[in-house]
């Protein structure tokens, strides 16, 4: 005989949920409406031509098209042989006055060509120009450069010097923007750097790749600052010009070999210098 079964009833109580984070509003994008380039033969645009002697394009207009920055909200003030004092003196008010949202700078490379090259100075002159931009409400991304003398072939002691030369105007740059907080455009580290197809004829300045290669790094650092980047830009070369064989002895003889003569004057005694201290270290 099977007796009565009392069944107890047990109410378990599901642990509580863990608590979730509030939701945090994603901040929306910033539209540049107004773009600066400010800088030397680079930022003019050179090495990538526009058909019909249309002058140059390069990395500038290619940037704007990325921001959907209109023609009169581009402003590009820069000229061949800048140096950053001449970029602080004679570009900036230009792009004070512009109201710029976004602010590219390519300078620097001209001054390790010169003798009296003053990494100190070029820092001081740097860190005014991003204030003097700031203050107006741009955001200024800068750049540190490559080795040149990885794609320029140069004898050893001229590619000792200019090393040396990019490396200390390199650390200026660095300590200015670390310290200043803003983005900087490492051309070191672009991949594809040091690819001839990067380089125009004359290996001092970008080919239109080597342009959209830049443009591809600026607006990549804009979208990390909060910009919108409605058209990134393409790494397929269109729009522009090959230069025929024609035209590249052309631009040599005209313009490569006089402004190389012109630099190798200014440059060679620095060169010497470090030749004549590699020996005396043997």
């Amino acid at each position: 005989m099977v007796g009565d079964v009392t069944v107890i009833s047990v109410e378990v109580t599901p642990p509580p949920e863990p608590a979730r984070p509030p939701l945090t509003a994603v901040p929306p994008r910033k539209h540049a409406r107004r773009l600066v380039v400010l800088g030397d033969s680079t930022a003019v645009g050179l090495g990538d031509p526009l058909p019909a002697r249309g002058g140059w394009r390069g990395v500038g207009p290619l940037v704007a098209a990325a921001l959907g920055v209109g023609s009169g909200g581009y402003l590009n003030p820069s000229f061949t042989g800048a140096r950053m004092r001449c970029v602080l003196t004679k570009q900036v008010p230009a792009a004070v006055a512009h109201r710029a949202d976004v602010a590219l700078l390519v300078a620097g490379m001209n001054d390790t060509l010169r003798p009296d090259f003053d990494a100190a100075r070029i820092a001081a002159d740097l860190t005014e120009v991003i204030r003097r931009l700031r203050e107006a409400g741009t955001t200024v991304v800068p750049v540190r450069f490559h080795d040149h003398s990885k794609v320029f072939r140069l004898p050893p002691s001229l590619k000792r010097a200019l090393s040396a030369r990019v490396a200390e105007l390199n650390a200026a740059i660095d300590e200015v923007v670390a310290r200043e907080g803003v983005p900087c455009l490492d051309l070191d580290a672009l991949p594809g750097a040091y690819d001839l197809s990067a380089w125009s004829v004359d290996r001092l300045h970008p080919s239109e790749l080597g342009h959209r290669m830049l443009a591809d790094g600026f607006t990549g650092l804009l979208a990390e600052a909060g910009f919108a980047v409605p058209e990134p830009v393409s790494l397929t070369c269109g729009g522009g010009v090959e230069p025929s064989a024609a035209g590249h002895v052309g631009w040599l003889v005209l313009k490569g070999i006089p402004w190389l003569c012109r630099r190798g004057r200014e440059f060679l005694p620095y060169a010497a210098v470090i030749m004549w201290n590699s020996l005396r270290a043997r």
